[in-house]
């Protein structure tokens, strides 16, 4: 659980006094009064003795800095006066009917899916407000395609730091669509990241992040190929070909890119590891992969085969044997089973579980 420290009156650590009856900070015997300062600290030391997961990290760093300062000055409180402190603390809560956050970046994130996020960009931008947050955290939720600029775009320190702050499933794939040469220089920028200071690292995260809240908004999330051969992957065969025809003849580079994009049942043997395999043979019900490779013949064969051949021999054996019990697949069943297939790919593709080998490579 994670709890942010309520103000004790209007500033946990403004100065002020309350009258402790028959207790005293500091181990002192005689009743004393004791300040906001002192009276925040005894909270947030009862909360982590407690083991309270606090999040003070939005405090401004000067009150976090006082707050520390205060605590390393203390030593002893009896019990009279913690529950003094205890029951002011408790009595500021309950008089707290809504709290709302502090400065227009909170206000933001509070209605962060109820405004669009073009106008959360311009209401920034018109405020001049400063990127606050994890910006790490902003920037791996990004689209690969929104960071691709960044790569080509930035030094290779820069992009090299992005890297390696994103998961690795989204950074191979983003250093594997860069040139040769600039990806290598990437890499090898990569082994140097070591020595970075953490503070690099942030002031580096929320450059980036403020650079990137400031691009427009997208109507589509994904660039016409992407949206072209998600369709065209489940158009049947004689439809994807007609179209991918067509396009040759109005815009042959994009009819290209769009091939590359696509994936299909044939592509499997060319762009699946024979080791991602089982996993996607579990992701599929037993009795759809069965009719896949039972309707897998002509030119689909070697799909079939290679599926087969990457699985154990008992495991493969066992569905050689159902797939003659089947006997002949319709056709649009077989076609169905195959979408299937290459559904569980593309899920497990999307949550980092598989990497897709590249056309190219």
């Amino acid at each position: 659980m994670t709890t942010a420290l309520p103000a004790i009156g209007n500033d946990p650590l403004a100065p002020g006094a309350l009258d402790v009856p028959g207790g005293a900070a500091g181990g002192l015997a005689a009743p004393r009064k004791l300040s906001r300062k002192q009276k925040a600290a005894i909270i947030v030391r009862l909360l982590l003795a407690e083991g309270v997961k606090l999040s003070l990290a939005d405090l401004p760093e000067a009150l976090q800095a006082e707050l520390a300062q205060q605590i390393a000055t203390m030593r002893f409180v009896d019990r009279v006066t913690l529950k003094a402190v205890i029951d002011e603390f408790v009595a500021e809560i309950e008089d707290v009917g809504l709290s709302f956050p502090g400065g227009l970046e909170g206000a933001l994130w509070v209605l962060d899916g109820t405004i669009s996020a073009a106008t959360a960009s311009r209401i920034r931008k018109a405020r001049g407000i400063v990127f606050h947050g994890d910006p790490w955290s902003t920037i791996a939720a990004l689209a690969p395609d929104r960071l691709m600029p960044v790569l080509e775009e930035e030094s290779v320190e820069v992009a090299a730091v992005l890297l390696s702050k994103l998961k690795v499933s989204t950074a191979a794939d983003l250093i594997s669509r860069l040139p040769g040469p600039r990806a290598r220089r990437v890499a090898y920028a990569v082994s140097l990241t070591g020595a970075i200071e953490p503070q690099v690292v942030e002031r580096i995260g929320r450059s980036l992040a403020e650079q990137l809240d400031a691009q427009p908004a997208r109507a589509f999330s994904e660039g016409p190929v992407e949206r072209v051969g998600a369709i065209l992957n489940f158009a049947s065969g004689a439809t994807r070909d007609e179209v991918l025809q067509g396009l040759d003849e109005e815009d042959a580079a994009f009819a290209e890119e769009v091939r590359k994009a696509i994936f299909t049942f044939a592509n499997i043997p060319a762009r699946i590891d024979p080791r991602d395999v089982p996993k996607i043979t579990r992701e599929v019900d037993q009795a759809v992969l069965i009719t896949a490779l039972a309707g897998a013949t002509g030119a689909l064969t070697p799909s079939a085969e290679f599926i087969l051949e990457a699985m154990s021999k008992r495991m493969a054996d066992q569905l050689r044997e159902e797939m003659e019990n089947l006997g002949t697949v319709k056709p649009r069943e077989a076609e169905e089973a195959m979408n299937a297939v290459v559904n569980a790919i593309r899920e497990l593709e999307a949550a980092g579980e598989i990497l897709l080998i590249a056309d190219d490579e």
